[in-house]
């Protein structure tokens, strides 16, 4: 297994934070997208933090919203918002929910949580530059476990139809849903050959490795007039001792001050 960077383990500590202050959170859901938004934030995606509606940025949809924590860790690094915002976080007072919001969440594209939704909004953005003659790009999150959804395909269905080589779905393909393996739940292989046969550009990556996601980032379209699908290879928990692959720590709601020291000694010791 690769090793993860210092700017990983910084991003991880904010995820962690904010586990503790809220007391609650899908943890292992946000640990595998971390190199995956980090990667899009730093060098990719083209936006401004002082006007974050800005019509010519890059468009990037959280469609699995539950893994908020990672992109909320990103989106306060970048100050999109204060970092104080991770003590409110899951709090009445806060702006950062279980869930992103738009618009109360500065950066957030897209109201997400419920399942399967964001492709589709992805398509709509997609289309709608297109009639404008804007250049913007649309990138679209979505779990392994989200693919289960109808909704997934006729999204990629449209996308193909319309050729929309300007939107980008990343899957994090951890393998791993609520309460058991995708193997398990729904088998999703063969893959990549679902997103072929449905019009896709398809490139699989380790999603942890920020030097081939960058290498895959930075060459887009895959190919010309279709959309792109990057499949990451994650890990579940990813970058945590004891969370990795720990099906307990989807959703917890009761975190003990034991458990967040645990998770703050782990962080580093793969």
């Amino acid at each position: 297994m690769n090793q993860l960077n210092e700017r990983s383990d910084e991003l991880r500590h904010m995820i962690v934070g904010m586990l503790e202050y809220g007391g609650r959170g899908h943890l292992a859901s946000a640990l595998s997208l971390v190199e995956i938004l980090s990667v899009l934030y730093d060098d990719v995606l083209a936006f401004r933090v002082d006007e974050p509606n800005w019509s010519d940025r890059d468009r990037m949809i959280l469609s699995k919203g539950h893994g908020c924590m990672a992109l909320y860790a990103v989106l306060g690094d970048k100050g999109f918002f204060h970092r104080s915002e991770f003590e409110r976080f899951c709090k009445s007072e806060g702006i950062l929910g279980g869930h992103p919001e738009r618009p109360k969440v500065p950066g957030v594209e897209a109201s997400t949580g419920a399942l399967g939704h964001g492709l589709s909004i992805g398509v709509g953005m997609a289309l709608s530059a297109r009639q404008e003659g804007a250049k913007h790009r649309v990138f679209v999150i979505v779990g392994d476990g989200e693919c289960n959804e109808g909704s997934i395909w006729e999204g990629a269905m449209c996308a193909a139809k319309h050729r929309l080589d300007s939107l980008t779905v990343i899957v994090d393909y951890n393998k791993m849903q609520s309460y058991a393996s995708t193997h398990e739940v729904l088998e999703l292989e063969p893959f990549a050959d679902k997103w072929t046969a449905f019009g896709f550009g398809v490139r699989e990556v380790d999603g942890h490795d920020v030097t081939a996601l960058r290498e895959a980032f930075e060459d887009l379209p895959c190919e010309v007039e279709k959309p792109t699908v990057v499949i990451c290879h994650t890990t579940k928990g990813k970058g945590i001792s004891g969370v990795e692959e720990d099906l307990s720590w989807h959703h917890k709601s009761r975190v003990k001050p034991e458990e967040i020291a645990a998770l703050y000694e782990g962080i580093g010791s793969r």
